[in-house]
Order: structure tokens, then sequence, then C-alpha cells
């Protein structure tokens, strides 16, 4: 089933009036980057235009996605040729594939989700926007690579934003996983959401006799494979990004997958304090990223990743070669650079804003 089919039975069989002239207009308020844009006099700041210089230097040629993120900070920045979030969700769902012995792409061009192997069962990382997407994209992509959906034992959701909760409610249906937020974002579902749209699937209630409510430090284990929760508030004020192992032969890859990137929240009145918060956040990862030594970072949003491109480059090598998701740590070190200091240019041109 397309997707504009999908949304326009969904609009048929529920409440909500749904039209398709408005969803193609609708910003993504979740992940758009250009929510909150200031002026181009504020992008001039000298102080402003520091911390993006700083940002286009940590890039360099090899981490320019990241960049996206300056748009907020200097509107003269947006690439025009730039799909929307809802132009990239009608787009053919690119190929599952195998990033790494125990992990897997099931996503699409717009947001993905991760498969991670175990001993004990499958945990999926988010889990795309609606029923349609769980069953075409993620269950269907998984039969396509050799893995059994009724396997999946956890769904970790990095944040409380729709286009990562949305198909949860299908697969729990399903096959019956742990569900697992944030404690944060697990009080947000229930009380008021940040965001919602017709297209995506509800937030799911959680059991407590089986979904955990995840705090800063937190170890999620399933059979031989551990995941080290760490709260990155900004995105949302629970935004969590996970942190395990990857194996290719022998050789095993610390691994960082990022909850939250974008600034979403420019609209927002407690704006000041989420980029303090992502600021401080990105600063701290990025510390990590040398600690632990983290060859690999992924994200929940292609856009940032190109995980379908390195997907492609894989599939395309004739013999097992340098696999793309290798990063090493100082380019880890240098994506979260970018982040922070895009973060820290936007936070100086807000303040230089009356509203």
């Amino acid at each position: 089933m397309k997707i504009f089919d999908f949304l326009k039975n969904t609009a048929n069989n529920d409440s909500t009036q749904f039209n398709r002239r408005k969803f193609i207009n609708f910003g993504c308020a979740c992940c758009f980057t250009t929510v909150g844009l200031i002026s181009k006099a504020q992008a001039q700041i000298p102080e402003v235009q520091k911390h993006l210089n700083a940002a286009r230097v940590a890039a360099g040629k090899d981490l320019l996605p990241y960049l996206k993120l300056a748009e907020v900070a200097d509107p003269a920045l947006r690439d025009p040729k730039s799909l929307t979030p809802q132009q990239l969700m009608a787009l053919p769902a690119p190929p599952p594939g195998k990033a790494f012995d125990n992990l897997y792409f099931v996503g699409s061009k717009w947001v993905s989700c991760w498969a991670i192997t175990t001993s004990d069962g499958i945990i999926l990382i988010d889990a795309m926007d609606n029923d349609d997407e769980a069953e075409h994209i993620i269950e269907k992509g998984m039969r396509e690579i050799g893995l059994d959906p009724a396997q999946i034992k956890m769904i970790v959701v990095t944040h409380a934003h729709g286009d990562h909760y949305g198909g949860v409610g299908y697969l729990k249906r399903r096959y019956g996983p742990g569900i697992h937020f944030s404690e944060i974002d697990w009080q947000m579902m229930s009380t008021q959401l940040e965001f919602d749209r017709p297209y995506w699937g509800r937030p799911p209630k959680r059991d407590p006799s089986k979904d955990l409510a995840l705090r800063n430090g937190d170890v999620i284990q399933l059979g031989n494979t551990k995941i080290e929760v760490m709260l990155t508030p900004g995105h949302t004020v629970g935004t969590i990004s996970l942190l395990f192992d990857v194996h290719q032969g022998q050789k095993t890859y610390r691994t960082f997958l990022w909850g939250g990137t974008a600034f979403n929240f420019g609209m927002r009145p407690e704006r000041m304090s989420r980029i303090q918060s992502y600021i401080d956040a990105t600063d701290k990862a990025r510390q990590i990223a040398l600690q632990q030594n983290i060859e690999v970072f992924i994200s929940n949003h292609n856009g940032y990743d190109e995980a379908v491109e390195k997907l492609a480059t894989i599939r395309a090598q004739s013999q097992v070669g340098k696999n793309p998701f290798v990063i090493g740590a100082q380019a880890t070190y240098r994506a979260l650079t970018v982040m922070h200091e895009c973060a820290t240019a936007t936070q100086i041109a807000w303040q230089n804003t009356k509203s």
C-alpha cells in the first residue's frame, strides 16, 4: 500500500479529518530543522558566525549532512533542493540491509529503524511513523534479510515523537515485545504530546510489568547484548541515545546511536533551556566518544548518517572491504562537535531575538 493510499484510508476510518493538501504542506515539527529560523541580520552576529565557522571546520568534507542544523542559525544555508519529510515518506522504501553482523537497517529514506540481533532475540530501535510502515517496511524488510519478526523481544524508542513510536502499536499487537522509553518521555506521552500528526500511530501506554522507564546510565540487556542508555535532552526533554557493540567477523566496534538531532523546539517558550541541554549533551557525548573509542556513529534519520547510501556501498563491494559505517572515534568527535557548534550558534541567535 502506498503512503498516500494509507493516509486516505486512515482519514476515512478515523474521526480525524484528513486533508491531502494540508498533509503535503505540513512541516514535520518533529524533525524539520527550519522551525524557528532567525533573520539574516541575526545570522550575521559575529559570535554566531564564529560558531558556524567552527561547525564547518569540524564537518570537513565527510560530515556535511550535520551542517543542516546550521539552517536554524543562518537561513542562507538552507538547501532549496532538499526534500521535505513528507516527500521523503512518499518515496519507495530503500532495500533493507546488513550494516554489521548484528545490526540491520529496516527503515525509509526519512526515518530509520535499526534491528540488533542477540543470542535471545531481536531489539528494535524505533518503530517509524505508523502501522503501515511497521508492516510494509519494518516487518517485510526483516523477512527479506532473513530476520524473523517474531523474535522481536524489545523496542527501544529514542524519543516520544510519532515518527519514532508510530509503528509500536502494530508490532506490540503482533509480537508482544517490551516497549522502552525514557521515564521523562513516558510522562510526556501520558500528559501532553509536544507534536502530533494525523499520519502518526497513537502513543503507546506503558505496561509497568514489562515496559521500562529508562534513566541516564541504565543498561538494557537481552541475551549476550548490553545497551547503555545516555540521556541526551534537547530534541525532547527525555531523548535518549544508545551505546552498544557491533561485530564484523572477529572485529568489535563501539557504536553510538544519537537519539534526537534537530532543533525542533524553536517556537516553544522553554527553547533556551532546551538548547542549553542539547549543548551540554553533545559536549558530554564527544568526550565519551574519545573515552570509549566510539568508531560508529549512527542516527535515526538517514539525512544525517547517510545509512541508506552506506548500505548501497556495502552491497556494491565485490568483496568484503572497509565498512563505511566505521568512521573512527575522531570523526565521531567531529560529528558531535558540528552538532555542538550549530546548537551554540542557534542559542546566541535566539538570545538576540525579541520573541
